[in-house]
C-alpha cells in the first residue's frame, strides 16, 4: 500500500501495517471507499468522532484513529465508521475500539485471539450497516440485523451529520429520492463473511478525506436526481 500523505514518516510503516482487517458479508453491497487517517500522541477531541481521543503515556505511545468512509450505508447515503488502535511503546496493539452506530465497543476479544501478530486486529462488519465487532455471531443479537437491509433500507435518507453541516444535502424531496435509489440495493445477509483487501489508495490523511467527502456526496445526490 503507499505511504499515507502528510501522517509523519516515523508513522508511516505502523499506520499500514495495524490497520484494521475487515471481514464483509460475501453479498455486501457497499465497499469502504476511503479511510481517513489521524495519529493521536497526546490527549485531544477526535478529528472525525464525538469523543476525547485518551492518551495514557504510561501505556500508549500513541493512538491510530482510522476513519472508514462508505458512500453508501443500506438506510441512508453517506457512512463514516471509525477503528482506534492503541499503539504501546514496542508498536505493538495494547487495546482496539471500533465504532458502532455512534457508539463504540471494545475491538479486542479478552483471549486477544483476533490480533494476529505484527497485523491489525480482525473486526467483522454488520451487513449493510458497517458497525464492527471482533465476533461476527454477535450480529445475530441485533433484533433489525436483516430487516434492516430489506425492509427497512433506505429510511434513513441523505445523512448529512453535523461535521459537513449545510455542505452536500439538497434538492427537493432528496431524502425520498434516495430511499427509493438505496431499496434498488436490498438483500438479505448471508453471514457469510469474507476478507477486503484494502486497494492501494484507500488510506489518506484524515483532512485529505474530509475535503474529498462533500464532493463525492455532491456527485452522487446530483447522479441519483438525473
Amino acid at each position: 500500500m503507499h505511504p499515507v500523505a502528510s501522517i509523519p514518516v516515523s508513522w508511516q510503516e505502523t499506520v499500514l501495517r495495524l490497520a484494521p482487517q475487515l471481514y464483509l458479508d460475501r453479498i455486501e453491497p457497499f465497499l469502504p471507499i476511503r479511510v481517513g487517517v489521524s495519529v493521536y500522541e497526546e490527549s485531544r477531541r477526535s478529528d472525525s468522532f464525538d469523543r476525547t481521543i485518551q492518551v495514557d503515556s504510561a501505556k500508549v505511545k500513541a493512538v491510530i484513529e482510522y476513519a472508514i468512509y462508505y458512500d453508501y450505508d443500506i438506510q441512508h447515503l453517506y457512512d463514516l465508521e471509525h477503528v482506534w488502535v492503541y499503539v504501546g511503546h514496542e508498536d505493538e496493539i495494547v487495546s482496539v475500539e471500533a465504532s458502532f452506530h455512534g457508539r463504540y465497543f471494545l475491538g479486542v476479544l479478552p483471549d486477544r485471539s483476533n490480533l494476529i501478530e505484527g497485523r491489525g486486529p480482525r473486526l467483522y462488519s454488520q451487513p449493510g450497516k458497517h458497525a464492527m465487532f471482533p465476533r461476527d455471531d454477535l450480529f445475530l443479537l441485533l433484533p433489525n440485523v436483516t430487516s434492516c437491509c430489506t425492509t427497512e433500507a433506505g429510511d434513513g435518507g441523505v445523512l448529512e451529520p453535523g461535521l459537513f453541516a449545510g455542505e452536500f444535502k439538497s434538492g427537493d424531496n432528496i431524502d425520498q429520492i434516495a430511499e427509493e435509489h438505496l431499496r434498488t440495493f436490498i438483500f438479505e445477509p448471508t453471514f457469510d463473511y469474507v476478507p477486503f483487501d484494502w486497494p492501494e489508495d484507500a488510506f489518506v490523511s484524515w483532512e485529505e478525506l474530509r475535503q474529498e467527502i462533500p464532493v463525492r456526496m455532491k456527485k452522487l445526490i446530483a447522479e441519483i436526481q438525473k
